[in-house]
């Protein structure tokens, strides 16, 4: 039975606002008894704008996306993208598209945003010009850049740093023109934008501040070929983009009547309602809030939608004002500002750490009271989550304290659980520490996943994540809830934490660390089908470093493997296996082909070339996996490692050598980095490709870790994965002479291998490390740990030690006494594994496996049914 829907809500806009908005009805119930209409104006719903420079990173438009169009089609949302709103008639409560439809509203709702200020200044309409503020600018500025050599910047706040990084990231040389004095004028004071700049000049980009763009210079081919400053100055640049601030996009409510504010800003009340006409709210940057700002964040938008939900709810909501707090990571760096950054109150203070040479500056500022009223951080915000929510109130340690670098002062013991209830903790969706807390307790939610699920706190900028997790973990251990985090049943600890003790204790046996540290009731046993091949794939990728065999056949190593291990070749659908030779980089010699194919014809295999650029052959008898290696090995191939978590391939394109867009010979480094890291045992498996140019044909940002040429050198991409669940790879460090490059490669991968659980891939893995990405690069690029020469030398290990499965198996008849399908019958096939013609090839007899033997009426050729 459906409910009647008596009232139309129409929406103007569908930005992040609007689609929280949306999503705000829904959960009132008001999409069950409204119909609601949305006018988009962009060629495609809403998407996350706040990570708009993660397109440069990797990110595609679908990647960005906020809209679940299952949750549109499931309210009855009637969402029209592309067809924005043209007038409104206030009298006759009606909008105008620009299709020509007319939608009659009850209630109308403009969430229009803002538009790029381009200064008036001569040559801005010049080809090469851009603004940075949709998918499609950035799609056009990316298209644009291929031609250019090098970018400016007009603008040195938010959106100008990401876009002056996006330009050095695409190849450019980069400037940013800033007017103020210094970066960021509206986030940082003088300290953390000297800070900033010493920073960012060291990133290679040239910083102009200070000083203003009076012209953009035009060549007689009417496009950009400079730009002359306020100084008397000029810059010679071929690609310009304005990011100078936004106003707000005012016009339509203009049009038909509706009260703006002197600077621009539709006016509103306490409820979101425009002081003209009770029938339309207006919400996000196109409105100007009671206290008389216009709110350029997410988060005072999301609020002021969740207000005119309940609003039209008829429950009661007001929107006064919001926080203006941020944390960014602005090219590399992190940059909060919280509270009274500027230290505007009466009788202030401020308690300052400065540290020019590691690009740190820390500024709190404190009431006379002692009461936390804001702050600055620049090149280390970890304590952002905390001290924001501390703000208001007197922290229970010293100011000096909480700036203080650790290992400076006393041992600081203050996180999320010093809070109090009302402490928010995410300022995108204004959720509480008690709302949190209350998510455990009375949601049963036990996982960050979960209470993101519950709370929405988390799922907007992302940078609550970190106390989040630690309020879980403390709510869960005051509630006396135990969460067994231990590998299995056998083992009370993690795979991260058994890598550890296999490391410290350069343990080489599985038996011998059951016993160990195994769970009392488990040890003395033999173990189970969890834990023996983890254990077994630790002690491997550790053993030229722990004084083991890496020979995954060896001794106890033999029974810890799974079937593809166990045989050294991937099992089929029919009982056969694969054989899969290695070809780094995809470069094979004519010579090499013909061996595979003579050998795949002597053996009757199917032959096909596969996507990481190797020749499989598939059909092999158990039995047959010895002779055709041996003939494989005696031909110089080595094993592919197609059956083992560990590394596959390195995809690559032909590079500089022969094509005309190359600029680096990524054939070459594609070879090197799967020569240097084959056989490297991990808890999956890994996949790597090298793109000689930014055309990305080896589509390098779908790979574990994955590369990309520059002019300047490469490009270091991680985390990607296709499969099931796809991810584009994160951009992790830029511009890499081939030293630089394979000595970061080194640090993540031993990173990973040593704290990733049980069958997790790099894109899971990154996904839930604490930090994430940011966490990562401090690990790898930065050695925030301390631990990299020790990553570097467990790699220099395992390259030292290589030997190739094969060829040691090949040579040793113990091992080779394996490889039957009957242990008392070791000359007699399996009868089960039959094949039957297909394309002038051969594929599995399903028939015969699916009952174990030929059909009687099959054999004597009957056509009984």
């Amino acid at each position: 039975m459906s409910t009647e829907k008596t009232a139309t809500i129409v929406l103007v806009g569908h930005g992040m606002v609007g689609q929280r908005f949306l999503e705000a009805l829904a959960e009132r119930g008001l999409t069950a008894t409204h119909r609601v209409v949305v006018l988009c104006e962009e060629p495609r719903p809403a998407y996350d704008r706040v990570a708009l420079t993660s397109y440069f990173s990797g990110k595609t438009p679908d990647d960005l996306s906020m809209t679940d169009l299952a949750f549109i089609a499931e309210h009855g949302i009637e969402l029209r993208i592309g067809d924005a709103a043209e007038t409104v008639d206030r009298e006759a409560r009606t909008v105008t598209a620009r299709s020509g439809q007319v939608f009659g509203y009850d209630v109308l709702v403009l969430a229009t945003g803002s538009f790029p200020f381009v200064p008036p200044v001569p040559g801005k309409d010049a080809t090469g010009c851009f603004v940075y503020r949709t998918i499609e600018d950035l799609l056009a500025i990316e298209e644009y850049a291929k031609t250019a050599t090098t970018g400016a910047v007009v603008g040195g706040g938010l959106l100008g740093l990401e876009a002056a990084g996006a330009l050095k990231g695409l190849g450019l040389t980069s400037h940013i023109v800033e007017f103020a004095p210094r970066l960021m004028p509206v986030q940082v004071d003088e300290g953390g934008g000297a800070a900033l700049l010493r920073t960012i000049e060291d990133m290679g980009l040239s910083v102009h501040t200070g000083v203003g763009t009076q012209e953009i210079v035009v060549g007689a081919d009417g496009a950009v070929s400079g730009m002359k400053l306020s100084d008397g100055s000029e810059l010679a640049t071929d690609l310009v983009v304005f990011s100078a601030g936004v106003r707000p996009r005012d016009q339509l409510a203009r049009e038909c009547g509706l009260t703006v504010g002197e600077r621009g800003g539709i006016a509103v009340d306490e409820q979101c309602r425009t002081v003209s006409d009770p029938h339309v709210f207006a919400i996000g940057e196109c409105a100007l809030a009671v206290d008389g700002r216009v709110y350029g964040l997410v988060a005072p938008g999301y609020e002021q939608a969740l207000t005119v939900a309940a609003t039209i709810a008829a429950d009661e909501a007001s929107f006064t004002g919001a926080d203006l707090s941020t944390k960014l990571k602005l090219l590399g760096v992190d940059v909060a500002s919280f509270g009274d950054a500027h230290g505007t109150a009466d009788g202030c203070l401020d308690v300052v750490y400065s540290d020019s040479r590691a690009g740190l500056y820390k500024k709190l500022v404190i009431g006379r009271d002692g009461t936390l009223l804001g702050g600055i951080l620049v090149g280390d915000a970890e304590a952002y989550g905390t001290l924001k929510a501390f703000t208001g109130s007197v922290p229970p340690i010293s100011p000096e304290a909480l700036v203080l670098p650790a290992g400076a002062g006393e041992p600081v013991q203050l996180g999320p659980s010093a809070l109090p209830d009302d402490a928010v903790i995410c300022s995108c969706h204004n959720v509480t520490k008690g709302a949190i807390r209350g998510a455990v307790t009375e949601h049963r939610c036990v996982t960050v996943p979960e209470v993101k699920k519950c709370t929405k706190a988390g799922t907007g900028c992302g940078s609550c994540v970190k106390v989040l997790g630690q309020l879980v973990d403390a709510e869960l251990e005051a509630s006396g809830v135990v969460v067994d985090k231990g590998l299995c049943g056998c083992f009370g600890q993690t795979r991260e934490e058994l890598y550890e003790i296999v490391l410290a204790l350069r343990i080489t046996s599985y038996q011998e660390l059951l016993d160990r540290h195994g769970r009392d009731e488990a040890r003395g046993g033999d173990g189970c089908e969890v834990c023996k091949p983890t254990v077994g794939s630790i002690i491997a990728s550790l053993a030229p470093a722990i004084g083991a065999s890496g020979y995954v056949l060896d001794g106890e190593q033999a029974a810890l493997q799974d079937t593809n291990d166990h045989f050294l070749a991937n099992l089929q659908k029919n009982g056969s296996y694969s054989v899969v030779p290695r070809i780094p980089g995809g470069e094979i010699a004519p010579e090499k082909l013909i061996v595979i194919g003579e050998i795949a014809r002597d053996f009757g295999l199917y032959t096909k070339i596969t996507g990481g650029q190797r020749i499989d052959m598939f059909g092999a008898r158990v039995e047959q996996l010895p002779s055709i290696w041996a003939r494989l090995v005696d031909a110089g191939f080595e094993s592919g490692h197609a059956y083992g978590k560990s590394l596959r391939t390195v995809k690559s394109c032909v590079g500089q050598t022969w094509c005309r867009y190359g600029v680096q010979d990524s054939v070459r480094m594609a070879i090197d980095l799967e020569l240097r890291y084959r056989g490297l045992r991990s808890p999956h498996k890994l996949k790597s490709a090298v793109s000689g140019c930014a055309r990305e044909c080896a589509e390098a940002q779908s790979k574990d870790f994955g590369i990309i040429a520059t002019s300047s050198g490469w490009n270091l991409y991680v985390g990607g994965n296709g499969g099931a669940t796809p991810r584009h790879a994160d951009l992790l460090a830029q511009d890499l002479s081939d030293a630089e490059l394979v000595r970061l490669i080194d640090r993540f991968l031993m990173f990973y291998i040593r704290t990733a659980d049980r069958l997790e891939r790099t894109s899971t893995w990154l996904e839930r490390v604490p930090g994430g990405l940011d966490h990562v690069r401090d690990v790898v690029v930065h050695d925030s740990l301390g631990i990299c020469d020790e990553l570097e030398r467990l790699m220099s290990a395992h390259v030292a030690g290589y030997r190739d499965e094969w060829a040691e198996t090949i040579n040793d008849p113990e091992k080779l006494a394996r490889f039957v399908s009957f242990v008392n019958a070791p000359d007699t096939p399996d009868p089960v594994v039959g094949f039957v013609p297909e394309r002038d090839q051969m594929k599995p007899d399903l028939p015969l496996l699916s009952i174990g033997h030929r059909p009687l009426e099959t054999l004597e050729g009957s056509a009984q049914r």
